[in-house]
């Protein structure tokens, strides 16, 4: 093997693309969404066709290996390797021509399959498979793995919707071009190989829909073709290098309906699937209950089929999905043939792949048999014998997937952190490769066999026809280069597990971790690779998550890449430096702790909270950044403002140009962004001189005086004031000196975050015990409501955990406390349209729904943005952010404001949001209160 510093001086010189030997670099590759992990050499993102033959030239000089990736979504281990990754979705992902007339797109490998179905859908068109990875995943990698989705009943898998393929072979350096009914662009040697094993070929491969392990050779044979795409679909990568497809698109129907049939579990529902094929449904997928966070809008059941139908009008798809509930023995049914209802409900099945990953009590599951397949009428039958031998095997997982091709995902809670649990994996896996051969089935129905299951295709094909796979692959890549260990000659199932180099005892950390057992390695393991933080947009179906990687496109500033890095920082082989790591800090600076993957990533990773235990750990004992101390102890600094009644001088040395820059410069603030200015009267002085409100009747409510409310925008809670007491309710304040803590953890000075917040608990305390149990706590600012609902509790509880659970429990926004606890106050009617963004942490902490319903009643109509506003607390202050900041504003907040109708109201609950507003669009935007007082007034 060649010399590293050789190495990558060839790909510097052969490349016009990015080679990268960083450690981030590296460090971001060395898993997929599977169980394995390999430490690549390097990383390169070619620009083109060119670029791959340079890259593969110099690897094949230097005897390194090579291994092409996507999206890293697989689940076999087949997008990692220990030599060069090519990473083709940063530049060559266009689609380079879209031919309505033909039915046909001409794509470059890094295409997102969302983006294509997007462009097709202009002609009436799509591309049929759709993995539910659809919003990131890529056509190379699909084509890779022949990957099928839902609604592969209908259009097939990928080799069923490709027409023509480049590739440069493992001995190439140019393009070869497949196309069905020519060997041209095949090794010389492959026609005679196949000639001469006729027979074997046409018996040994079983005959069902979701076969896709093993190479597809059948597909040369002369009755069929030869058809080499279809036969390349599925080589993981082992055979050549795509460089450019050329795909089928069908039409897609004008209306959908989907039909959801429940059964009484998932045997019943799985015997029930066949039976439905006849109608021609667009899919017939399968899921238990086990795996449904809120069965809210499913039929009574315990588990469901998703039966999707299509039709030239709505009418007649929901016609097509009646008579498929009418023919279908099930114990309750709905039909939905309303857009964005059938989305909430594709979304908790398109879930379902990262909620299997935990099982009900919170523990771990994995991957590994994924996605067997049996023929549709055994696979009743197959469930039942699979449950049994997970029980024999002292073991748990939920099965769903997709019941009308008889493929089955589950993820299981093998131990792969203990030799004995390693162990009962490779005995497991053995016999269940045993049980889906005896039903007749393949090992791989979606994924591929990588390492996972390649090990274990003798089971399956025989001795013989494996031996027919390495002579291909031994024809194709005479080097053995090309994504070596996976399908062929592959690496022992239970060896290069990810989780090996882990540390086995906690680490020592702040925050509690409760939904990880206060294991921080266990915190991070829940990033399984699933990858929906890298959605382009918030309309692709991300929600919030990731607002960093939607300005970068870069996957070090996803979820999934910052996750990856504190996984190799636990490691400690590649990042080395542990908690005092600057690839780690850097990654983790573009971070907005938005706290949208909380929610919207489907393991529930956490990143705001690791960022700021990152932060805390870092910085122990070592100067921080001077916007840590300028912005992290703002609620310190503008109480010593209130105290010295000082407010108007600060505003005044603010607008002195050069004073504002060198106050900036000194707290490490970004020079374009504007000083808020200080009230000269703060929430809590309006207060105290207001005249006391006598007869008010009602439950009595605490007012939470939140720094930003109290010091920068106190007219919000005066409106709030107004509202509460409109309503019928008494408001009270808090002691002085409470405070949730929000801009010490953000920043991640967490031993102030607990001081603060030990004090505030003291201070509440005697408040909520005399008011009683119930009384709510009402929160104007969302950021702070989110903090006290989680942090306050995660830091420990502060030394008194049952007091903070308490008060954890009593937090509530201002629309809750109103439908909560005056639920027959009317708002005022102000009939209006209503544009504006939903505060992240609201959605991802809080929920809305409260929000919606108080808007809807006073006749603000009009959905509100989502995504982030970009400038998320102290982040779009703090220098060298600024850009990434407004591109997150850009994405969503900034255009629904600018497209708003004339008289529109802009609503923002949050201060950040308000204040991005004002400095980027110039419009002031207003918290609900302060819309609903003004019209009592009126």
């Amino acid at each position: 093997m060649g010399n590293g510093n050789e190495l990558e001086q060839a790909l510097r010189h052969a490349v016009r693309g990015d080679v990268d030997f960083s450690v981030t670099g590296r460090a971001l590759f060395t898993m997929d969404a599977s169980n394995y992990r390999r430490v690549p050499r390097a990383v390169v993102a070619p620009r083109d066709a060119a670029d791959v033959a340079a890259a593969l030239a110099a690897c094949r000089d230097h005897g390194v290996p090579v291994v092409a990736r996507g999206a890293g979504t697989s689940i076999a281990g087949q997008a990692t390797g220990t030599g060069v990754v090519l990473d083709f979705t940063r530049h060559m992902d266009r689609i380079l021509d879209l031919d309505p007339q033909e039915r046909t797109a001409r794509v470059q490998p890094g295409v997102v399959l969302d983006t294509l179905r997007d462009a097709a859908a202009a002609h009436g068109l799509t591309f049929g498979p759709d993995p539910s990875t659809h919003s990131r995943c890529t056509l190379g990698g699909m084509i890779g793995n022949n990957s099928c989705g839902s609604h592969s009943v209908a259009w097939g898998t990928t080799a069923d919707n490709v027409h023509d393929l480049s590739v440069i072979a493992g001995d190439g350096d140019i393009p070869r071009t497949l196309v069905h009914g020519s060997w041209d662009g095949a090794p010389a040697g492959l026609r005679p190989l196949v000639d001469a094993h006729l027979a074997t070929l046409r018996t040994g491969f079983p005959d069902l829909p979701r076969r896709i392990s093993g190479y597809a050779l059948d597909a040369l044979l002369p009755e069929r073709g030869p058809d080499l795409p279809r036969f390349f679909c599925g080589s993981e990568g082992t055979l050549g290098v795509l460089t450019e497809a050329t795909v089928r698109l069908v039409e897609a129907p004008r209306a959908r309906a989907l039909a959801v049939l429940g059964y009484v579990d998932e045997s019943a529902a799985a015997e029930a699937a066949p039976g439905l094929l006849p109608h021609h449904p667009l899919t017939v997928e399968g899921m238990a209950a086990d795996l449904v966070r809120d069965t809210g809008g499913l039929p009574k059941g315990g588990a469901w089929l998703f039966v999707e139908t299509g039709g030239a009008s709505p009418a007649e798809a929901r016609a097509h999905a009646t008579a498929i509930v009418r023919a279908a023995d099930c114990v309750d049914a709905v039909v939905v043939d309303e857009p964005a209802r059938q989305r909430a409900l594709w979304r908790v099945r398109e879930d379902a792949s990262g909620t299997a990953t935990r099982m009900p009590d919170g523990s771990e599951a994995w991957p590994g048999w994924e996605d067997c397949a049996v023929p549709p009428a055994r696979l009743g039958p197959y469930l039942r014998e699979f449950r049994a031998l997970l029980t024999e095997h002292g073991l748990r997982g939920t099965p769903y997937g997709h019941f009308g091709d008889g493929c089955i995902h589950v993820r299981i809670d093998f131990d792969l952190l203990s030799e004995a649990g390693v162990g009962r994996f490779r005995r497991f896996s053995e016999d269940l490769a045993d049980l889906v051969v005896a039903h007749g089935g393949s090992l791989s129905g979606e994924h591929g066999d990588g390492q996972a299951r390649a090990e274990l295709l003798p089971k399956m094909y025989g001795r013989e026809l494996v031996g027919l796979f390495e002579q291909v692959k031994d024809l194709w890549d005479p080097a053995g280069l090309l994504n070596p260990d996976m399908l062929v000659r592959p690496a022992p199932l239970d060896t290069n597990l990810r989780f090996t180099p882990l540390p086995r005892e906690p680490v020592d950390v702040a925050f509690g971790y409760p939904h990880d057992g206060g294991d921080f390695s266990a915190a991070v393991r829940r990033c399984v690779g699933v990858a929906k933080c890298r959605t382009p947009t918030a309309a692709s179906g991300g929600g919030v998550m990731c607002p960093s990687f939607r300005a970068t496109g870069e996957e070090e500033h996803s979820t999934r890449g910052r996750a990856r890095l504190l996984h190799e920082m636990l490691a400690g082989e590649v990042v080395t430096d542990g908690w005092r790591s600057t690839e780690v800090r850097d990654a983790l600076d573009l971070c907005l702790s938005c706290k949208g993957c909380r929610s919207d990533c489907p393991v529930g990773v956490d990143m705001a909270t690791y960022k700021a235990e990152f932060l805390h750990q870092h910085y122990a004992g070592r100067r921080r950044p001077a916007a840590h101390y300028a912005m992290g102890r703002l609620p310190r600094w503008l109480r010593v403002v209130a105290a010295t009644r000082s407010a108007r001088l600060v505003n005044l040395l603010a607008s002195v140009g050069p004073l504002a820059a060198l106050a900036k410069r000194l707290g490490g603030i970004e020079p374009r962004r504007g000083l808020p200015r200080v009230a000269a009267r703060t929430f809590r002085r309006w207060w105290r001189g207001r005249d006391a409100v006598v007869g008010v009747p009602g439950r009595t409510v605490v007012l939470w005086p939140d720094t930003f409310t109290d010091h920068l925008s106190p007219s919000v809670a005066r409106a709030a004031v107004r509202v509460l007491e409109a309503a019928g309710l008494t408001v009270v304040l808090p002691p002085d000196g409470v405070c949730c803590g929000i801009t010490y953890v953000s920043t991640g000075q967490l031993d102030q975050a607990r001081a603060v917040q030990r004090r505030t608990l003291e201070l509440m305390r005697p408040l909520l015990e005399r008011l009683g149990e119930g009384t709510p706590l009402v929160v104007l600012e969302p950021s702070c409501a989110a903090a006290l609902k989680t942090d306050l509790v995660e830091l420990g509880g502060v030394g008194d955990p049952a007091a903070a659970q308490a008060l954890a429990a009593s937090v509530r926004t201002f629309a809750q406390t109103l439908e909560e606890y005056a639920p027959d106050w009317r708002p005022p009617r102000l009939d209006r349209p209503a544009v504006g963004q939903t505060h992240c942490h609201q959605h991802a902490v809080l929920g809305d729904a409260a929000e919606r319903r108080l808007r809807a009643a006073a006749g603000l109509d009009g959905e509100l943005a989502g995504g982030c506003c970009g400038l998320a607390g102290n982040f779009g202050f703090e220098k060298g952010h600024y850009e990434v900041s407004t591109a997150c504003a850009e994405e969503q907040l900034l255009p629904s404001v600018r497209q708003a109708p004339e008289g529109a109201e802009v609503l923002a609950d949050g201060f950040s949001c308000r204040t991005q507003l004002e400095q980027m669009a110039g419009v002031r935007g207003r918290h609900l209160a302060e819309v609903l007082a003004e019209g009592l007034e009126q």
